[in-house]
């Protein structure tokens, strides 16, 4: 299910949860096809030297013009396969290549999306494309309709602050410092990163997604730790996850750090 405004474009998984993506204008992938162009042509330049074509650039344009588009479409598949919807200058530009549906993007539509420059790039400096860009509401060239794909904008992530997400409210958790510090022991970093994205974009969700996310992350973190009843009696699934991160990602207070450790003992 998708709704556009401007250029952002936002997407509702099967599940109901609803998150947005900024889509990539024409200008900002043309940029990143400029930065494209001259790591094929260092590309080129190693492939006429590796078979001996000395002379090869400034003798044989023809060959050139008919190599390079081939290398261009090559350079593609490899690196937005292996770099997960990446290219060098979508890299630099912060641009990814996602399925239109959200779900993994396949070999397949990164095969098809490639191949189709040869028709996006007429007559010129992907013209066609362009024009295609700006007439969908998605930002999808020809490529990109065929594949079903979109690129998407990933902004530079600040660092939250984590004394304004989690201030505020009492951590009943933090009365048993030993169960807390079970807590850093048992949960990965990738399940700590997951709990904090949730609490940092929860404002994105629908009301009824926010509770069932909330309620799946705070029902795994419970089966890792168990606090005693009174701790979290009266406590919603969000604020149950907002006090496990807290723990997690703020340090405890000194004469808290010191009975955990006589604890542990």
């Amino acid at each position: 299910m998708y709704q556009s405004k401007t250029s952002t474009l936002l997407v509702q998984t099967p599940e109901g949860i609803v998150f947005s993506l900024l889509l990539a204008g024409p200008v900002t992938r043309f940029l990143a096809w400029a930065v494209d162009v001259p790591g094929v042509a260092v590309l080129l330049i190693l492939l006429v030297k590796v078979t001996g074509g000395t002379g090869l650039i400034i003798w044989n344009l023809p060959l050139v013009l008919s190599v390079f588009p081939l290398l261009m479409v090559g350079y593609g598949i490899v690196l937005e396969w292996f770099w997960r919807g990446q290219t060098l200058g979508k890299r630099l530009l912060r641009l990814r290549v996602m399925d239109a549906q959200g779900l993994r993007l396949q070999f397949s539509q990164i095969v098809i999306r490639n191949l189709l420059r040869f028709v996006d790039i007429l007559p010129g400096f992907y013209l066609l494309g362009g024009i295609a860009c700006l007439a969908s509401r998605r930002a999808q060239r020809l490529g990109d309709f065929a594949a079903n794909t979109i690129v998407v904008h990933n902004p530079k992530i600040q660092e939250p602050d984590l004394d304004q997400l989690l201030a505020g409210k009492f951590n009943s958790l933090r009365e048993y410092p030993h169960l807390a510090a079970r807590l850093h022991q048992r949960v990965s970093p990738g399940e700590a990163r997951v709990a904090l994205q949730a609490l940092i974009r929860r404002d994105e969700l629908t009301a009824q997604a926010r509770v069932e996310l909330f309620g799946e992350i705070a029902a795994h973190l419970r089966s890792l730790v168990e606090f005693p009843p009174e701790t979290t009696e009266g406590i919603t699934d969000e604020q149950y996850v907002r006090n496990v991160v807290d723990i997690l990602f703020r340090p405890q207070r000194p004469e808290r750090l010191e009975l955990v450790e006589a604890v542990l003992r």
